[in-house]
């Protein structure tokens, strides 16, 4: 889609993961599984270098989005996303976030307008550099580690396999058309929409 130079961005979405190839396909790249499937739904590229990360531009519901995804690592991703707030003067109830989350099965999604990082690097991240809980994120579950002496880190490294893949190819569509949804229709109706979805 092509946009003249003037008028700004109203919306950020950004989408968590690490970047190259040794990342992925891992569960912590739920966030990048879903950017990749908005793109192909939008038939938007994002692969624009700005921000520490790769953007693209689009439009939603009529509204101006920058698709973002940080290339900083997961544990720095606020810094991508902040620059681009301040660049556009986005206020964080137009940043939607969207992220994995182990406490969600996989292909659950989980809509909201804010909260806490719940142990989340990137989440984390993203509330040190905005500055608040109070922004929009959409959650993809990604399953629990098998056992609880399992580590965690190595558990959201690790890749997808079978029917796993094939569950989360589908949660990203989803994730993608909540996203469109949440932006065009409002979060009220991305919430009652999504989260029950499973």
């Amino acid at each position: 889609m092509l946009f003249s130079s003037k008028g700004g961005v109203r919306w950020l979405v950004v989408c968590l993961g690490n970047p190259g190839p040794r990342y992925e396909g891992t569960r912590h790249n739920a966030g990048f599984m879903a950017a990749d499937a908005l793109a192909k739904k939008l038939n938007v590229r994002i692969d624009r270098a700005r921000f520490k990360a790769l953007t693209g531009r689009c439009e939603i519901g009529g509204e101006s989005v920058l698709l973002m995804k940080p290339q900083t690592y997961m544990n720095l991703s606020g810094e991508a996303a902040a620059q681009a707030a301040a660049f556009y003067k986005i206020p964080p109830e137009r940043v939607l976030v969207v992220s994995d989350e182990t406490a969600l099965p996989i292909g659950a999604l989980r809509v909201r307008t804010k909260g806490s990082a719940g142990g989340h690097n990137g989440l984390k991240s993203l509330i040190a550099r905005l500055g608040t809980e109070e922004f929009p994120r959409i959650r993809l579950g990604v399953g629990a580690p098998p056992h609880p002496d399992y580590d965690m880190a190595d558990w959201v490294l690790s890749t997808f396999k079978n029917q796993d893949a094939e569950q989360m190819a589908a949660s990203a569509a989803r994730a993608a058309e909540a996203v469109i949804c949440y932006i065009s229709e409002g979060s009220d109706r991305a919430m009652n929409r999504f989260n029950h979805s499973n």
